[in-house]
């Protein structure tokens, strides 16, 4: 098990269970712009979300961000050590920070000294595109031990001053090497991990990519909040990446399952399983629930649900796990969305 970090009051690692985070991508020095989709991604589910800092402007807006924030804030820093410090100073519950590259160890001890009087906690994040020139040459280019060697070099430098409240990560656009990566880090570390596959590209692939990426280390029992990178609007990403949290069995919810169709197809197996999925997504109740577009097989193929419907010719067949099935007319997801509700009051 990792060690445990806190976050603004977001336990991070240690058993905790694995959070969601996003980042913003509107120019923090607009507050307004920054605030309103910082509260957009609380509200589709992000748990913690980071704002660059790369001036004196967008440090000065931290406390204002912070104080109207429903969610802990990550201040994104590179090179300046003194934005990192005023960041902590003005309220932002962690950084993201690479010692390495703020400018000495005289600058790392300041900045460790006021984490410590503040007790904030730092992400060491190294990238596989931007790995030290000698770990490059030492490994013959971009590896899992050269990633995580450049992860933990960083790290003594905090340690050095007396610092331990990291959380890591590794990244690679390459989906391979990332697991190859953070899970021989989980060997060698016991810091809590920030899973992400960098770069992944659009909505679709970028999905894809993540998903079998940071899934496969969650079914490993490695990882302990994650971030899905998609170009573009970053909203999607909460939304991702509660779905692979759901997907391995590690955040609770509704779990719609769904016949891919055949030429037996009587409902609109799609368009009801999506209103269903986008209706339940706010529920935190554990919930199986089946959309199948026939009689023929749907209710053997969802016997596992607790709750489903399969379409007939003339409507369609409720069941409801533990009691006996039965016919309904109409708007079959209006009937579906019924028993939901139900089961949540019961």
């Amino acid at each position: 098990m990792t060690r445990r970090v806190t976050a603004g009051g977001v336990a991070i690692g240690g058993g905790a269970p694995v959070t969601v985070q996003s980042m913003t991508n509107t120019d923090t020095r607009d507050l307004a712009a920054t605030g309103a989709q910082i509260r957009r991604l609380a509200g589709a589910g992000c748990d913690i979300v980071r704002v660059s800092v790369y001036d004196d402007a967008c440090a000065d807006n931290v406390r204002a961000l912070v104080d109207a924030s429903p969610v802990p804030l990550v201040a994104d820093i590179h090179f300046d050590y003194r934005l990192a410090i005023r960041s902590v100073e003005n309220g932002i519950s962690k950084l993201r920070i690479n010692p390495g590259n703020i400018g000495g160890e005289a600058n790392v001890r300041k900045l460790a000294d006021c984490l410590k009087a503040h007790r904030i906690p730092v992400r060491i994040g190294v990238n596989a595109g931007s790995l030290e020139k000698d770990i490059l040459a030492k490994y013959g280019g971009v590896t899992a031990e050269g990633m995580v060697e450049s992860a933990l070099s960083h790290a003594r430098m905090l340690e050095k001053c007396g610092f331990y409240d990291m959380v890591l990560s590794m990244k690679a656009s390459d989906v391979r090497r990332t697991v190859e990566t953070y899970r021989l880090a989980a060997r060698r570390c016991d810091y809590p991990l920030h899973l992400g596959v960098t770069e992944a590209g659009t909505p679709g692939m970028g999905h894809v990519k993540s998903a079998v990426g940071i899934g496969a280390l969650l079914l490993d029992g490695i990882g302990d909040t994650i971030r899905v990178s998609l170009t573009g609007d970053p909203e999607p990403e909460a939304a991702a990446g509660i779905d692979i949290l759901r997907a391995v069995g590690l955040r609770g919810g509704v779990d719609v399952i769904s016949c891919p169709t055949c030429g037996r197809t009587c409902i609109d197996v799609e368009g009801i399983a999506r209103r269903v999925q986008e209706a339940t997504r706010h529920i935190r109740t554990d919930m199986k629930v089946a959309v199948m577009g026939c009689v023929v097989n749907g209710p053997g193929e969802s016997r596992e649900a607790d709750i489903g419907i399969a379409g007939g010719k003339s409507g369609g067949v409720l069941f409801v796990k533990g009691e006996a099935p039965r016919t309904v007319r109409g708007d079959l997801f209006e009937a579906l969305m019924a028993e939901i509700r139900r089961r949540i009051r019961a």
